[in-house]
């Protein structure tokens, strides 16, 4: 490439720098630099899997010739040789969305260029050119667009990849906002599908990514584009959050759920009646849910989605207590955020004038919502008992453990271990019936007591599941501690807590920490600060296990002292 700049008369001066400046971009660039800037945090494995995939295969850039004769002159005055155009699909219809004319009336075409690169890899400089704008009414399309530069970008060519694979790879560039979708298409002509993201950062050389792959993969291309990703429509989506808890809410509270269960399909209006609720409204929570996943279209009304499906309070694993939980109390507290943002004091005690335990023990139906909630959350841990290796013998201690799901699901994997059970006495009650449900009861202890005063001693295994985290840190030394004096010496405590990764790693245990501020006052923790906390207590983390929705098992034991 000849390394002085020829200006040409006939193409915009601003549209020559830009081919200049994508030109030098793509000779000076490979694949790990143009990861380097634009995904500056990617983790290293991340980075790795992107790498084995992927190729830097061009810099695109969107001009505006008078003809296509005036752009391959220009090419040829800077020693680039041009290929054969061909008419471009994608960038077409994004230029007629944007404007609002019709695609037909654009005259877009893709002229592609090859330049040398460091690598050796095959690299072009991608063109598009909106034809023949001059002295058109579509004038202000090419001011727009040299203002904006929607359509500039860097491409990544995807090497034989199926579609999970590059539906992994889209989820790689996406999570934790690395970058957002920003539309996509599938070009006929050249049988590609193409997948764009952009980046808000200021600091990169490029605002847009793309992914380029062989092919027509319609399922990938459909959830990329399905929803607006400008920034307008995500925050706004994120603000409406609250319509969608109670929408959730009100599914569970109403029996709606339950009567999807239990005739799927059925049409709305007898829907309505069953659920005594109105059937305009009712379709139009419906056609909210459905935009939610909750629920799809069936027959003459709707039935429900795998995550729905969770809302009845006959599914197996029932999370129907936590939407009424959630939509409620809790949901007014969450007004208070900003208080407990200020102050570090909780929003729930602030508005309701009481700790959340207290709140909910005043009355019967409270106490039963919030232990059955509790018990909704412990049933997602049903493969805890092929991580924990109980022996015949073992006596297994529960601390403030609700109403004893958990504790069952280990005793009835165990049939020669026992039980005992630390709780209030409202828990108690409800645990007392669980554990004769499962046929455990014989073989367990049912204690009402205070775990921050005193902890059963003489037990093999002590759990001490989502109890951590209500907790701030000096009251969490003192748990530990007491727990550690409880153990007999080859004891092992399990905790079970959702950590808050020391990296960008996509987890729910963030916005879980917000909400133990708010509402209860304590926090979630990376495993680094639990090791900490464990230390003081004189006990050692010997092995983290990963667990459903983002929860962690920390096995402890004594610290052995050298």
């Amino acid at each position: 490439m000849t390394p002085a700049l020829i200006a040409h008369a006939e193409l915009d001066s601003f549209d020559l720098d830009q081919l200049d400046t994508a030109a030098r971009f793509a000779a000076a660039h490979d694949t790990g630099a143009v990861l380097s800037l634009m995904l500056p945090g990617l983790a290293a494995a991340d980075r790795a899997a992107i790498m084995a995939r992927t190729r830097f295969a061009h810099t695109a850039v969107l001009v505006f010739p008078p003809d296509l004769e005036v752009l391959t002159r220009t090419l040829a005055e800077r020693g680039l040789s041009s290929g054969a155009p061909t008419p471009s699909m994608v960038v077409r219809s994004r230029l007629a969305d944007r404007y609002g004319v019709p695609a037909d009336s654009l005259n877009v075409q893709i002229v592609r260029t090859p330049v040398p690169s460091p690598d050796g890899d095959p690299r072009l400089l991608e063109i598009f050119a909106l034809v023949g704008t001059a002295g058109h009414p579509r004038t202000g399309i090419a001011a727009a667009e040299r203002a904006a530069g929607y359509e500039a970008h860097l491409a990544l060519e995807v090497a034989n990849a199926d579609t999970v694979e590059l539906a992994g790879l889209r989820a790689l560039l996406l999570h934790k906002n690395r970058m957002h979708a920003d539309g996509g298409g599938y070009n006929s002509h050249e049988h590609a599908t193409v997948l764009y993201f952009r980046t808000t950062a200021a600091d990169r050389p490029y605002q847009r990514l793309e992914l380029h792959v062989a092919g027509q993969h319609s399922s990938v291309l459909a959830a990329h584009c399905g929803v607006s990703h400008d920034a307008p429509t995500r925050l706004l989506r994120l603000m409406t959050g609250a319509w969608a808890t109670q929408a959730l809410a009100a599914t569970a509270t109403l029996g709606v759920a339950d009567r999807l269960a239990a005739a799927p399909g059925a049409p709305v209006a007898e829907l309505a009646a069953l659920t005594a609720t109105d059937v305009d409204s009712l379709s139009r929570l419906l056609r909210y849910l459905a935009e939610l996943d909750i629920v799809r279209p069936r027959d003459a009304g709707y039935e429900l989605t795998e995550a729905g499906s969770l809302l009845s309070s006959t599914a197996a694993q029932s999370l129907q207590p936590l939407a009424r939980l959630y939509g409620g109390a809790f949901y007014e507290s969450f007004a208070h955020l900003d208080h407990a943002v200020r102050t570090g004091a909780a929003g729930f005690d602030h508005h309701f004038g009481r700790h959340h335990f207290e709140y909910f023990s005043q009355t019967p139906a409270g106490t039963e919502l919030f232990d059955t909630a509790m018990a909704a959350g412990a049933a997602i841990f049903g493969h805890v008992g092929e991580l924990i290796a109980l022996c015949g013998g073992d006596t297994v201690v529960d601390i403030a453990g609700g109403n004893g799901t958990l504790l069952a699901t280990l005793l009835r994997d165990a049939p020669g271990a026992r039980g005992v059970l630390l709780e209030r006495a409202s828990a108690l009650a409800a645990a007392r019936v669980a554990l004769e449900r499962a046929d455990c009861l014989p073989r367990c202890r049912l204690l009402e007591g205070d775990f921050t005063a005193e902890v059963p001693g003489g037990g093999d295994v002590y759990l001490l599941s989502r109890v951590l985290h209500d907790w701030d840190d000096d009251r969490c030394r003192t748990i530990l501690s007491r727990c550690a004096a409880a153990m007999l010496d080859h004891a092992r405590l399990y905790v079970i807590e959702r950590l808050l990764p020391d990296d960008d790693a996509p987890s729910l245990a963030p916005a879980w920490d917000v909400h133990m501020l708010c509402n209860v006052g304590g926090r979630e923790r990376t495993l680094t600060h639990y090791r900490e906390l464990a230390a003081t207590a004189g006990l050692t983390v010997d092995r983290t296990c990963s667990l459903p929705l983002d929860f962690s098992m920390i096995e402890l034991s004594h610290t052995v002292m050298a």
